[in-house]
């Protein structure tokens, strides 16, 4: 018989897949960092710096303020716990599970981009010369490949060349990411210089192999889910997806079930746990392995989202870089951040309720939770525009 659960309880049981609902007031080392990591299984990266980078805040969501040192150490130091590339997006991506993306470069391998053929047409023996140059003085920055001492324009040391020679032996696995500078600049360098050996060592699964273990660790760090979220999760194509999803159903691992409310079939990670309270407060940025697949977010939060970096000003309703914030088992508002490193303000430039989530009750634990990131950020202070149907209320508690 096909178990029912409502949405509420399927709130509650993809919040604690996620990693959600545990205590954050603990003091954090790599000891906590690792099981999130393990989790989640990817921390999307991206270049927008307007309050905090992407990739820090889902530890900060999870686990409360820590020294983001931790993560730069996981990335850019032995042994790494994660390397850079393609899950969802551009990721720090679990380095356990390097085997089964193997055959996301292979075919980049066999599938050059249409640009990335003009320029080896234009410079033949670039790529190699470019790998002689990482393998000789690596890990380097675009910027550090060293120039022809004649460089004259549209030769093949070309800045635009060397960059694109750089990214498509980064995405066909011949170059891996060593970390990030200060200035946000990947760092190029060998595999078997960057990557722990015993992942090195792994033999290389098959690509259904492959497939099969990256749907059996999104479906348990999602907890319950519709079949096309878990290929959205680390962006596989969704037949070879369903196939392995079928797979899972046929161990066990999976079982279907149906919650009220849902328009799609479900499916449940039969392990996870179905807690019936969750009680706890995050900011959760728009690429949040919570939130970054709309169609999810939609369906089991009834929270209909947009991040507005990519809207033009005149169109954005709720802001530029919008977080959400998680009370509970509710996404109970949003709010456009922005931190002013120079005033040292933690900027509310908007905040709003959402439907059904409690006004007051949200305003004093948002004004918290607002308070600790301040305070994690190295900012003195809270400050709250007069923008948004919660701006007022939560500006009367920040004041």
């Amino acid at each position: 018989m096909t178990a029912s659960l409502t949405a509420a309880q399927a709130r509650r049981t993809m919040l604690v897949a996620q990693g959600f609902g545990r205590r954050r007031d603990l003091p954090v080392t790599m000891r906590q960092v690792q099981p999130v990591v393990s989790r989640l299984g990817q921390l999307q990266i991206d270049s927008v710096n307007v309050c905090v980078r992407a990739h820090y805040m889902p530890l900060f969501a999870r686990l409360g303020p820590y020294d983001r040192g931790l993560l730069d150490r996981a990335g850019n130091a032995a042994p790494r716990r994660v390397y850079e590339f393609w899950g969802h997006a551009a990721c720090l991506i679990d380095v356990n599970l390097q085997p089964a993306l193997r055959w996301r470069a292979e075919g980049h391998r066999e599938r050059p981009w249409t640009a990335m053929q003009r320029v080896l047409s234009e410079h033949p023996g670039l790529l190699d010369k470019v790998m002689g140059q990482v393998a000789e003085r690596g890990p380097l920055t675009a910027r550090q490949v060293e120039h022809d001492e004649q460089r004259t324009p549209g030769s093949w040391w070309n800045w635009s060349s060397v960059k694109s020679a750089l990214e498509w032996l980064f995405y066909t696995g011949e170059l891996t990411s060593a970390g990030r500078n200060t200035q946000f600049e990947r760092r190029y360098d060998l595999p078997e210089r960057v990557l722990p050996k015993h992942v090195l060592a792994m033999p290389t699964p098959s690509e259904e192999e492959a497939r099969l273990v990256l749907a059996r660790r999104a479906a348990e760090a999602l907890g319950v889910f519709a079949e096309p979220w878990l290929a959205e999760y680390f962006y596989t194509d969704r037949a070879r997806t369903r196939a392995a999803l079928e797979v899972l159903v046929s161990t066990g691992e999976v079982e279907p079930v149906t919650v009220k409310g849902w328009r799609s079939p479900a499916y449940l990670w039969t392990a996870s746990a179905r807690p019936r309270r969750v009680h706890g407060d995050a900011l959760v940025a728009p690429f949040d392995t919570l939130v970054f697949d709309r169609k999810r977010l939609l369906e089991a939060f009834g929270v209909h989202y947009r991040i507005g970096l990519y809207t033009p000003k005149a169109d954005r309703v709720h802001g530029y870089y919008v977080y959400l914030f998680v009370m509970d088992d509710l996404i109970a508002a949003r709010v456009d951040l922005k931190a002013d490193r120079k005033a040292g303000l933690l900027r509310v430039q908007s905040a709003w309720l959402e439907d059904g989530a409690p006004l007051a009750e949200t305003a004093v634990r948002l004004a918290a939770e607002l308070r600790r990131m301040a305070d994690w950020l190295g900012l003195d202070d809270v400050a709250v525009a007069d923008r948004g149907d919660l701006a007022s209320d939560l500006a009367a508690i920040t004041d």
